[in-house]
Formats: structure tokens, C-alpha cells, sequence
């Protein structure tokens, strides 16, 4: 269906916005065979859903004239997991049915609740929210779904994962039997479709996800670092990309904070999004990033949830999602409307594997990069100042010449342009110099010994050992700044580091020995990253050799001969059992 088949007031809203064609769910939805049905949807997130919805709900909301009535009991009930998310509904709602008179009431958490109530003893004709506050107001009777004709919950799959499925079956329950259902996910796991089979009629199946779940208009990347470099990694990143405005996710709100804390610290305009948060700063951060004031959110998945920020090019996911379906979620923070976005993953080197079977599972083809370093940074830097300074400029006055003729007639054109690039590059962070993984990227020895070899070999040394291996991923290029992270010593002071099977054994300077061990202690159990649970503890010395193969040893022209101690058999002959 084209934009022109569809009500000529909500036609009219779309083309305001300057779109021209619909998008494939909002096509499917307002097509001849959804006409009147229940809708279980599964499309990607930054795919119109919002409106998709706002249109199919239509002739339920309009009458003849294309308007609705006075408002009363709310005739459609649409339920989103978060307050961005339900607040972003309202808004993309408000804007579609502004010229029908459709009057919007939202009640979302953290909000004043009387107002609200106010809000639906005025009437509204769509009451948007969040699962609990929704069951609130209708345990205390503020709202009444009586006359509602059509249900919506967007994105219902996240709804469920957060515990939210009593609440989302109470306010069905309340609801007249002869609505419209729709349900939209991003996934349909099997509690979705028993959700849909208990609540639906005869529901009309769209799916707009193609065989490539990877979002198409999505970039995928991942960095691989050491675990004690991801912080440096990031900023590297925010700095190579320099995007008009980037989101990080972390895990928890203590990483956020952290994290926040830390791109402050080093002049990044930053803004952080999470559940401390009251939804007071949680609009003030958004609008600052609406306002260009901010550049770059570090937010945990829940609090990103129906974040919509027209210039967000770049998602760098800091800590790994849990799994592919949170991937995605986190990266259709862009790539939205058509526009073209880059997701990065950070990857410390112990979970490479994982994340390869996780972008396996996902069918997304991730490119695998070296994060970028100060000098690759600097010639970006470069580049970028020299376009600016060629772009068209705008019309200059006569104060501004005035003083360029001054600066002139004091200085040489280059020394002007020399303190105009230094004065653009004081504006910047700084790039962070990465742990080049010191010895570790000296030759290994063959055999037992798979690490670095420290230079002093006749140093007096102690030996310690921690409960990882070959079977673990265990790898200098984490070891190594896991070590200097725990017992507060320095690459240089780390000698040999021999990885076994179950266990890595290495070297450390006896005159440092017992400070290294106090500071293990003082950090075991305080080290939050995923490695900060390895057990670190003196060893009896180094591994035992690995016994050598026989091998032959060649002698003049009487060919090889055996090496003491090797079995000889004569050829042809088998062994007797």
C-alpha cells in the first residue's frame, strides 16, 4: 500500500516528516489481508514499528471524517518495557494522529502518578505506558479498559525477559474480549507464542527479518584487546570514529558510572543512561545529546531500550552481550530509518571464541580489526581538520577580516594556521597508548615454554602459578597485564611465563616477590573483570621439562643413526604384541 492509500490526515503527518514510501512492516500491516485481524509481528528494531502500529490501530481510532470522537475511556492501550521506550511511542504517536485530535495520556514509572490519573479521568483515546504503572493506575481504578478496541506490546519478547509477564496478563485480562491484539518482537521464543496463542485470535503472521539478522545497514566490527586495555581500547575508538554521537553499553550500573566517570576525566562530552538514574536526568541526558551538547552515552541495555537519536552513527559494545539477541538489540541503536551505522565489539582475548560462535549464531559478519593507535589516530585527525578547513565558509564580516588582516600583519600565514591546528587539537582527548604486550611478542620457545623469556637470566627469581591454561584461552597478551594489574608491577618485572594445560607458572624477581604477593592479596576479590577470579599463588618452581621425542641424529656417510635411548625395528617387521 502507498502512503496516498492511507487516511488522509495520517498521510498528510508522513509526508510532513519527508518520508516517501512506507517500510516493509508498515506496508505489511495496513495490507488488504491484515485488515481487522490480530498481528504477530517480528521485525528489527529502527524499522518503523512504532508507526506501523499507529497506522494499522487506524480505523479503530478514526470515524468517517478521518477524526477521532471526544475523548473518554482510551480506545487503544500500547505497553513498552521501558519509559524511554514508552515515552518515544508517545512521541512518534503524537506526531502521526496530531491532526485526528487524538489526545495521548502516558504513564510510565517514575513520573508523577496524580498527574497521570488526571490525565485519564480527562479521557485520552491511547493510553501508552509501562507494564507496572499500567497495572497500578488499573488496580486503583484510573484506568478502565473497558472500551478498549486495540492492545499493543512493543517489543513483548523484552517485556517477557524482564519478569514482566504477570502484569502484561492482568491488564489483558481487563480488556474487552473483542479487541485487536498486536504483538511486536523482535524475536518470537516460545513464551511470545504462548502469549499470543492465550491472547490472539486468528492472528495474522508478519515477519520482515530476513535470513541475514544482522541488520543491513549495520557496520560490524570487533577488537580484540587485552583485558586490562578495554578502557584505553574505547577511547581510541570514540577518538578514530569522532561520531556525532556514540552509544557504550555496559553490563551494570557500577560500570557506567565508572566508565562515565572516566570519559569526563579525559574531556569527552558524555552523558550516562541507567537505572540509578531518575527519568528527570534521564531526559536531560537525552536532550543534551538531542542538543549536540553531549556526544557519546554509556548506558546499560535496559536503560538504552527505545533510545531514537537521529545522529547516532556508532555502538561499541564495552562489555560483551549475553547473547545474540541482546547484540542486536544494543546495535539497532543505529542504522536506523536508512541511515548507515557502525557497531564495534571490544573483546578481550580470553572470549574471542565465544563471541566468534555468538556472531555465528547470529549470521553476522563481523570484521576483525586492531584497535586503532595514537599515530592512526593523529593522521585522522589530520584529515578531518584539513576538510573542515576546505569546506565552503560561510560569509565572512568585516570585523572577522579585520582581525585576520591584524593576525596577518603580525604573523606569517603559517604560523596562523600552525596555531589554529594546535588550537583545534587542544579541543580533543587525547589517544591512549595500549599495552603492546611487551615480551609477549618476543619468539617463543618450542615445547613447554609458550611465553615470553625476560631478558636477566641470571636474576634470582621466585616462581607462581595460577589455576588457568591452555584449556582456558590463557595467553600472554592477557596474562601479562593481569599480572601487572594484581601485583602492581610492571611488564619488565615479569620474567618467563610457561602456559600448561591447567596451569600457567612464571617468573618474578625475588627482590619484589614479597610485594608482589601482599598486593595479590590486597587485590584478590577486588578486581571486577572477568578475570578477576584467578587464583594466584606461589608455586614449588618451574614446570617439569616435557620429555623429548627420540629422534635420529645424522653421522657422516654412514647416514643417521639412533639417538640413545630410541626403540629401532626392522623395517618390515611388526613388533611382537
Amino acid at each position: 500500500m502507498n502512503i496516498e492509500n492511507l487516511p488522509a490526515l495520517l498521510a498528510e503527518a508522513i509526508k510532513a516528516k519527508g518520508y516517501e514510501t512506507l517500510t516493509p512492516v508498515q506496508a505489511s500491516v495496513v495490507a488488504p489481508e491484515a485488515e481487522g485481524r490480530d498481528l504477530l509481528v517480528s521485525a528489527q528494531t529502527g524499522s518503523g514499528k512504532t508507526v506501523a502500529f499507529g497506522l494499522a490501530m487506524a480505523p479503530q481510532m478514526l470515524g468517517e471524517d478521518g477524526r477521532t470522537a471526544r475523548p473518554g475511556a482510551p480506545l487503544a492501550l500500547a505497553i513498552a518495557p521501558t519509559r524511554e521506550l514508552a515515552l518515544q511511542v508517545s512521541k512518534e504517536l503524537a506526531w502521526l494522529y496530531a491532526k485526528t485530535g487524538a489526545r495521548i495520556a502516558t504513564c510510565v514509572g517514575g513520573m508523577d502518578a496524580s498527574k497521570e490519573r488526571r490525565s485519564l479521568a480527562a479521557g485520552a483515546h491511547i493510553v501508552v505506558g509501562t507494564p507496572g504503572r499500567l497495572r497500578d493506575h488499573l488496580e486503583r481504578g484510573a484506568l478502565q479498559l473497558g472500551s478498549l478496541k486495540v492492545a499493543i506490546l512493543d517489543e513483548a519478547d523484552e517485556m517477557l525477559d524482564m519478569g514482566f509477564r504477570e502484569d502484561l496478563e492482568e491488564i489483558l485480562d481487563a480488556t474487552a474480549a473483542d479487541r485487536r491484539t498486536f504483538m511486536f518482537s523482535a524475536t518470537l521464543p516460545k513464551p511470545i507464542v504462548a502469549l499470543a496463542k492465550r491472547y490472539q485470535k486468528d492472528a495474522f503472521r508478519i515477519s520482515t527479518v530476513g535470513e541475514d539478522r544482522g541488520h543491513g545497514d549495520i557496520a560490524y566490527q570487533a577488537v580484540v584487546v587485552a583485558p586490562a586495555d578495554i578502557e584505553n581500547a574505547v577511547v581510541n575508538l570514540l577518538r578514530l570514529h569522532e561520531a556525532p554521537t556514540a552509544m557504550l553499553f555496559c553490563a551494570t550500573r557500577d560500570n557506567v558510572r565508572r566508565l562515565h566517570a572516566s570519559l569526563i576525566e579525559r574531556g569527552f562530552d558524555a552523558v550516562a543512561l541507567s537505572g540509578e538514574h531518575t527519568q528527570a536526568e534521564r531526559n536531560s541526558a537525552l536532550q543534551a545529546l538531542r542538543d549536540r551538547r553531549a556526544r557519546v552515552c554509556v548506558a546499560t541495555d535496559v536503560a538504552a531500550r527505545g533510545i531514537d537519536l537521529p545522529t547516532l552513527s556508532l555502538v561499541v559494545h564495552v562489555e560483551l552481550p549475553r547473547d545474540a539477541e541482546t547484540l542486536q538489540h544494543r546495535s539497532g541503536r543505529t542504522g536506523r530509518a536508512g541511515k548507515k551505522g557502525t557497531a564495534i565489539l571490544v573483546v578481550p582475548y580470553p572470549a574471542r571464541r565465544r563471541v566468534e560462535g555468538m556472531l555465528r549464531g547470529a549470521r553476522i559478519q563481523a570484521e576483525w580489526m586492531k584497535v586503532p593507535g595514537p599515530e592512526e589516530i593523529r593522521a585522522q585527525d589530520r584529515e578531518r581538520l584539513i576538510a573542515t578547513l576546505m569546506e565552503t565558509p560561510a560569509e565572512f564580516d568585516d570585523e572577522d577580516r579585520a582581525l585576520a588582516a591584524r593576525l596577518i600583519a603580525e604573523r606569517s600565514p603559517e604560523d596562523i594556521a600552525a596555531m589554529l591546528v594546535r588550537t583545534h587539537r587542544a579541543k580533543m582527548p587525547a589517544a591512549e597508548e595500549l599495552l603492546d604486550g611487551g615480551p609477549a611478542q618476543r619468539p617463543a620457545r618450542r615445547g613447554n615454554d609458550e611465553g615470553p623469556r625476560s631478558g636477566g637470566g641470571d636474576v634470582d627469581v621466585v616462581w607462581f602459578k595460577m589455576d588457568v591454561g591452555r584449556q582456558q584461552n590463557a595467553d600472554p597478551r592477557w596474562i601479562l597485564p593481569l599480572l601487572c594489574r594484581r601485583g602492581h608491577v610492571t611488564k619488565g618485572d615479569v620474567g618467563t611465563i610457561q602456559i600448561g594445560s591447567h596451569e600457567t607458572r612464571f617468573e618474578i624477581p625475588r627482590a619484589i616477590a614479597s610485594k608482589f604477593l601482599d598486593a595479590l592479596h590486597r587485590t584478590e576479590g577486588a578486581d571486577r573483570s572477568p578475570e578477576g577470579g584467578i587464583r594466584i599463588i606461589p608455586a614449588d618452581g618451574p614446570p617439569p621439562p616435557r620429555p623429548s621425542r627420540p629422534r635420529l641424529e645424522s653421522r657422516g656417510p654412514g647416514g643417521p643413526r639412533p639417538h640413545p635411548g630410541a626403540t629401532v625395528r626392522p623395517v618390515g617387521k611388526r613388533p611382537p604384541r
